[in-house]
């Protein structure tokens, strides 16, 4: 299983527009929906569980941001990627009482459990690596993304360096 088998050009926005998370989430929500890979509550429990179980990560330099929901929400299985210089404010996972202003956040559409575990390991893999974020970050179009994700899940097996 590889992340980037779930992630398509029309699912990434390179520096999207959105200011804050309810913006993001009607963004990627309306895109999705558009394609049918959602049910119509998926906007509705994309923004519950991220206020329940908050997804946001403070690393080093950067945050990052993981939102989910639940699988039966998603009839075709996605991952919208999204960067922000200026950071999008989400809850701390770790801590509710904090916040980070996440600069790359991974929206996951996925329906089927041992998908999800998966793919949560590999951005966890990617996201520890804070060039692998920075290499993420300076993407300038989705092809780049792409490109830079597919490296990333190399690197991660071990098959090549970036």
């Amino acid at each position: 299983m590889d992340l980037t088998q779930f992630i398509t050009k029309d699912m990434i926005w390179v520096q999207t527009p959105c200011q804050d998370q309810d913006a993001l989430f009607e963004m990627v929500s309306e895109r999705a929906a558009s394609q049918n890979r959602i049910s119509n509550q998926f906007l509705e429990k994309l923004t519950e569980r991220e206020a329940v179980f908050p997804t946001g990560l403070q690393l080093e330099h950067y945050g990052v941001a993981l939102p989910h929901t639940d699988p039966e929400c998603v009839t075709e299985q996605f991952i919208a990627v999204l960067t922000s210089e200026a950071g999008i404010r989400f809850k701390q996972m770790a801590d509710a009482s904090q916040e980070t202003a996440a600069n790359l956040i991974f929206v996951l559409g996925l329906n089927e459990p041992h998908s999800q575990l998966a793919v949560l390991q590999q951005l966890m893999g990617a996201i520890q690596n804070e060039e692998h974020v920075k290499a993420l970050l300076a993407a300038t179009n989705e092809d780049e993304v792409i490109e830079t994700l597919s490296q990333v899940v190399l690197h991660l097996k071990g098959e090549e360096k970036l």
